[in-house]
């Protein structure tokens, strides 16, 4: 076990320099620190994010809609630099009074309809264009069961395991230890789940799997956290097979990289606001 002799003060207070990566944007109160009008294109719907998984449910969400061929999908992707502090802004913050990406404004209704927290998201595109969420009551249940999961669950995997693993500026071994055990364990239930199922939710591929994949995929498939040995992501073999079909889809493989701002450059796509931006406006491209 890891010598740490820290004992909590009576009142916490607000230590700036000991909050690790996240310390220039970490705040313990919430509202604007800044004055900053959000753009907005010509589709109705605005969304304003960063490529990370939570950011990824939603650009494939709606890549996988313009896939079914659903043309008021389309959509207006800007880029929110959330270690810049951008999700701070007056704009966003009337977007989200919670400053987490991504958020999403819908300016098919008036007045324009503001939707923020992913899963939140996930099931207003769903039911506004009737894809991705059965109409039976006992499959939508299930995947409403598995929405929420994902949910409750990857804060233990992200702010929790990825955090302390990857981010944080010591290595605790009690803290991932903690949340290596509790990672490990929500894999074993997805594993589980998709050894009688095709998909999490059943047979029929729904946002349950588009919320989870960008999470535990990314994470068995060793694009986050550079955690895949540790956790011995091969003995997952159901949610290997899972993460790996999923990948292949090509919804999946345009949403994947919408506002990403690091990797390949071939995979970044900083902001989209037309199928051709695929083609043309990748960082390779603007770069070239």
């Amino acid at each position: 076990m890891s010598d740490n002799n820290y004992q909590p003060p009576k009142v916490w207070t607000w230590d700036k320099s000991g909050g690790g990566a996240f310390a220039n944007i970490n705040r313990p109160v919430s509202g604007p620190t800044h004055e900053k009008t959000l753009p907005v294109g010509k589709h109705p719907l605005q969304l304003y994010s960063l490529g990370t998984p939570n950011g990824q449910k939603v650009t494939i969400l709606l890549e996988e809609l313009l896939e079914k061929g659903v043309s008021e999908a389309e959509y207006d992707a800007w880029l929110i630099r959330i270690g810049e502090g951008d999700q701070f802004s007056s704009g966003f913050v009337e977007v989200n009074p919670n400053s987490k990406i991504p958020a999403l404004r819908d300016h098919s209704t008036t007045p324009p309809t503001r939707v923020f927290e992913s899963g939140s998201i996930l099931l207003y595109l769903a039911e506004k264009f009737g894809y991705f969420l059965p109409k039976d009551p006992a499959g939508r249940a299930e995947t409403l069961n598995w929405l929420f999961w994902l949910q409750g669950s990857a804060p233990f995997l992200g702010g929790g395991f990825g955090h302390f693993y990857s981010y944080a500026p010591v290595k605790i071994e009690y803290a991932i230890n903690r949340f290596t055990m509790e990672a490990k364990r929500q894999l074993d239930v997805l594993d589980k789940q998709l050894a009688e199922h095709r998909f999490v939710a059943g047979d029929e591929y729904t946002i349950a799997d588009i919320a989870i994949w960008p999470w535990y995929g990314n994470v068995v498939l060793g694009n986050v956290y550079d955690a895949a040995e540790f956790l011995d992501a091969g003995s997952y073999k159901n949610v290997l097979r899972w993460a790996k079909e999923i990948a292949g889809r090509p919804g999946v493989k345009r949403g994947r990289i919408v506002n990403r701002v690091n990797g390949p450059l071939n995979e970044q796509l900083h902001e989209r606001h037309d199928a051709s931006d695929f083609a043309n406006n990748t960082q390779d491209k603007r770069q070239a």
